[in-house]
């Protein structure tokens, strides 16, 4: 699959399984899975010129504008392990951003984007993330629905274990964060439906069969 050229965007609540999917799709496609936090941490880190203008304005308190961000992704989408595309994480977040990320794609010469929506009930979204636990003294995660006796035979490899349950993941929480998602992706959605670029697939099952229907959603000659 590498010969081909794509550009992958995958969206989705928390709790859906995007990460999962996208190291999947990123082994599969030989692309590179492209975080905008992840760059934008790197640029501050290695004192570039985007870089030294986006601390400036994250020390000011203010969001990073949109075109410092999309600067950012054309000087990663220009990396030799890009060549082929990218599977694009964290970004765009919304319609200008993806209108920005369009030109450019045109620009590189690389195709329209791919978008898949990775649909998961609400209430098993909630169930999911307020089941988790998580070790701070490793970071190993554990799923209580999935495996009730995991913390137990939990032997943490950097000492003594700290099992806790994150605020983000208790229920009222991730409520919320459910609410906010959808009032700032449903116009990003309707953007990409209305150019004909979205798919939505279901995110309930195993991961395997998840992926199989990422990997059918990729055709391009699917109505």
């Amino acid at each position: 699959m590498s010969s081909t050229k794509y550009v992958l965007i995958l969206l989705g609540a928390v709790g859906v399984g995007k990460g999962t999917q996208a190291q999947r799709l990123a082994a599969e496609l030989k692309i590179p899975q492209i975080s905008t936090g992840d760059i934008l941490r790197a640029e501050v880190q290695a004192g570039t010129d985007l870089g030294v203008k986006a601390k400036e304005i994250m020390n000011r308190g203010e969001l990073v504008p949109d075109e410092i961000i999309v600067d950012m992704v054309r000087k990663r989408l220009l990396e030799p392990d890009a060549v082929c595309g990218a599977i694009l994480d964290g970004f765009p977040r919304t319609v200008p951003q993806a209108q920005a990320l369009d030109e450019l794609l045109k620009e590189l010469d690389l195709p329209p984007p791919r978008v898949i929506s990775i649909e998961v009930p609400q209430d098993v979204i909630v169930d999911r993330l307020s089941s988790r636990r998580v070790c701070v003294t490793c970071g190993a995660v554990f799923n209580l629905k999935l495996d009730s006796d995991a913390i137990e035979r939990h032997r943490c490899p950097k000492g003594e274990p700290n099992i806790i349950q994150r605020d983000d993941d208790r229920a009222e929480t991730v409520l919320q964060r459910l609410k906010v998602y959808e009032e700032k992706t449903l116009p990003l959605i309707n953007h990409y439906r209305r150019g004909g670029n979205l798919r939505q697939i279901a995110g309930v099952g195993a991961e395997n069969e998840v992926f199989a229907r990422v990997l059918i959603a990729m055709d391009p000659d699917l109505s």
